[in-house]
């Protein structure tokens, strides 16, 4: 029975329009939609007790919770360009780096994206982390109407702080959350960094700002 509300695309015409999303090339990462074929990489990723250190339970993920659903949620559409998972390629070798995220969060007036990222531990210390997440804040900013972008860890993550402060994000605040189980630091809390529209200032034009949709469903005038 018709109802008058927009049909949703089927799930197949949503994996099509995430895969024709072009690939963003940045001097030393190529970011991509993520593909089913990344499964492998993914699961070694956060199968990686030092990855996983300061995130979720803070130990590995079994495989099977990976396929099931981890990668099902990397894999889903998530909104127009630039939003969703990009996998992060090293150009120079076409290694898988590992993923970076832009996720709208439901907070009304403000429409906010989240930010996140995850890469293996041998691409740390070289800079990816920073050079993946500042495109994808130029990138939302300049393609839709977005009003700030939101980046949480634990306070103890001083590697993931310094990124965030890199990418220009600001301190919020420092506040306590429910935990599935004890996880060495989280006495000390998690910290929220924050870039608004009003403080965002673009480095460089990205790739990804070519014919966005300035906004998605859902957003209200």
């Amino acid at each position: 029975m018709a109802t008058g509300a927009p049909a949703r695309p089927a799930a197949g015409a949503r994996a099509e329009r995430r895969d024709r999303r072009p690939a963003a090339v940045h001097p030393r990462l190529r970011l991509r939609p993520v593909r089913p074929a990344d499964g492998d990489d993914v699961v070694a990723l956060h199968g990686d007790p030092e990855v996983m250190r300061h995130l979720g339970t803070g130990h590995p993920v079994p495989p099977a919770r990976v396929r099931g659903l981890d990668l099902p949620r990397l894999l889903a559409d998530h909104g127009p360009v630039p939003l969703g998972y990009w996998a992060a390629e090293d150009r120079a070798t076409d290694d898988f780096v590992g993923w970076f995220e832009l996720r709208p969060m439901v907070t009304d007036p403000v429409a906010s994206v989240e930010l996140g990222y995850r890469l293996r531990r041998a691409c740390w210390g070289r800079g990816l982390a920073t050079e993946g997440a500042r495109a994808l804040v130029d990138a939302v900013f300049a393609g839709t109407d977005t009003d700030e972008v939101v980046a949480t860890t634990m306070a103890v993550n001083t590697g993931s702080r310094r990124v965030m402060e890199k990418v220009g994000l600001s301190w919020r605040r420092t506040y306590t959350e429910e935990l599935p189980g004890p996880l060495p630091g989280a006495e000390h809390g998690e910290v929220e960094y924050v870039l608004t529209r009003a403080d965002w200032r673009p480095l460089r034009p990205q790739p990804f700002h070519r014919r966005q949709p300035r906004r998605w469903p859902g957003r209200r005038p």
